[in-house]
């Protein structure tokens, strides 16, 4: 499977499962990690060991002990005063959330040593084969076209070979992918079926937190499985949760997600979808992500007309900084750099006959402002790129030696599959 490794610098993301104390910006797991392979760690198996019961802690003990009866938690209504709001929804427009399944072929190939006329007399002069395995994994989706157009995450299907979808009725059809879009982790399927059920889709620029929320989809294998909770803040960027290669702002929210929930709906009380679980942060409870709808919308119209969508970049490489990333960095470089800013975005790197390299960028220049909006952090960069049109050019100010000075630069379409 092709990495991708999307922002203005394409950067590695580590989707491993780590078990070790959650550390921001180095916890996040895809809901999916990716296609796990059967029988070493896959998503899609329930392991018994986890279902253990957890052993009393001291406020339990103390509360035990206590004469006075335990009050349960208010329970979560929605705005109409309505407590049973969760079930109505998931009556109304639970049977348009399916389950999605995939799978590929990996060939492991032959180190070149092996290849070696010498190495090949140990297995009788027969050259070594490279080995194939079938990786499995699944998650969710739903249904936004009664002909079968469904929604879910880009790293749900991202180099399968054969991708199939489970609907509620029990029915298993083949699905096709209409385009994926690994930059903001979403992709269109499609099969062939007529008078589906289907999900309407709401308006997450107006989501508060604190608005009630459902989520529906297939954790673990379980399909059908229906958590709720709240949203429990807006607008998190990608660096915050540790997926700085994606160029999204996530949907936090506390209602309970976990593998296999991945490309489903989070609804609100009215049944509409305002996001679609993506993420995790592993050894954290009740911090799940889930992309906006208005953004999946916007990719998802590109990708069923298109195919594909066409991303905005510079090619630079860029940290915040900070009075204590300026201290840092002039420890460690001395002379070798002569930074006077204290405050905006320093560019790291150029990526060679990339936009910014074409505009004359250079490693040490600090990005104070394009076409006239200040700008002090890397997000603000990222967003005023990605809104911006292909070919337009950007007036973009720099400091650089203590001096102020202008740039221009036209945007090209981002590369798809580079490593660098």
């Amino acid at each position: 499977m092709k990495k991708y490794h999307h922002q203005l610098v394409p950067k590695n993301l580590d989707t491993r499962l780590l078990v070790h104390t959650w550390k921001p910006k180095q916890m996040l797991w895809m809901l999916l990690c990716g296609l796990a392979v059967l029988g070493v760690g896959g998503c899609g198996s329930l392991n018994r060991s986890n279902l253990q019961s957890e052993a009393p802690t001291d406020n339990q003990i103390l509360n035990s002990r206590d004469s006075q009866p335990a009050i349960a938690p208010p329970a979560i209504i929605s705005s109409s005063g309505d407590p049973n709001f969760v079930v109505k929804v998931v009556q109304q427009v639970g049977g348009a959330v399916v389950r999605i399944d995939s799978s590929r072929t990996v060939t492991t190939s032959v180190p070149e040593e092996f290849e070696d006329p010498f190495f090949q007399r140990f297995f009788g002069g027969r050259r070594i084969q490279p080995r194939q395995r079938v990786e499995r994994g699944n998650g969710s989706g739903f249904i936004i076209n009664p002909s079968g157009q469904i929604l879910t995450n880009s790293h749900v299907v991202d180099g399968a070979d054969r991708v199939t979808v489970t609907l509620k009725d029990g029915r298993t059809l083949n699905g096709k992918v209409l385009g994926e879009d690994p930059v903001t982790d979403v992709a269109v399927i499609k099969i062939n079926a007529n008078d589906l059920p289907t999900l309407p889709l709401g308006n997450s620029d107006t989501l508060q937190p604190g608005e009630p929320v459902i989520a529906i989809g297939n954790p673990l294998g379980l399909n059908n499985t229906v958590t709720s909770g709240i949203i429990s803040a807006t607008d998190r960027s990608s660096s915050d949760i540790g997926a700085s290669d994606k160029r999204v702002d996530y949907l936090q929210t506390d209602a309970a997600i976990n593998p296999g929930n991945s490309g489903g709906p989070l609804l609100n009380a009215r049944g509409q979808v305002i996001g679609m679980n993506t993420a995790i942060i592993r050894g954290a409870q009740g911090l799940g992500f889930a992309i906006p709808i208005n953004t999946v919308q916007k990719i998802a119209q590109q990708l069923i007309t298109k195919g594909r969508v066409d991303h905005p970049y510079l090619g630079i490489q860029m940290v915040t900084l900070t009075p204590d990333v300026k201290e840092r960095i002039i420890n460690r470089l001395g002379d070798r750099i002569n930074l006077v800013a204290d405050q905006g975005v320093l560019v790291v790197n150029i990526v060679p006959d990339s936009p910014a390299a074409q505009a004359n960028f250079r490693p040490g220049d600090v990005i104070i402002s394009i076409n006239g909006q200040p700008v002090t952090k890397v997000e603000q960069v990222q967003k005023l790129v990605e809104s911006s049109k292909i070919g337009t050019t950007l007036q973009v100010q720099v400091e650089r030696n203590g001096r102020i000075g202008k740039l221009s630069v036209r945007p090209a379409a981002l590369p798809v599959g580079e490593e660098s």
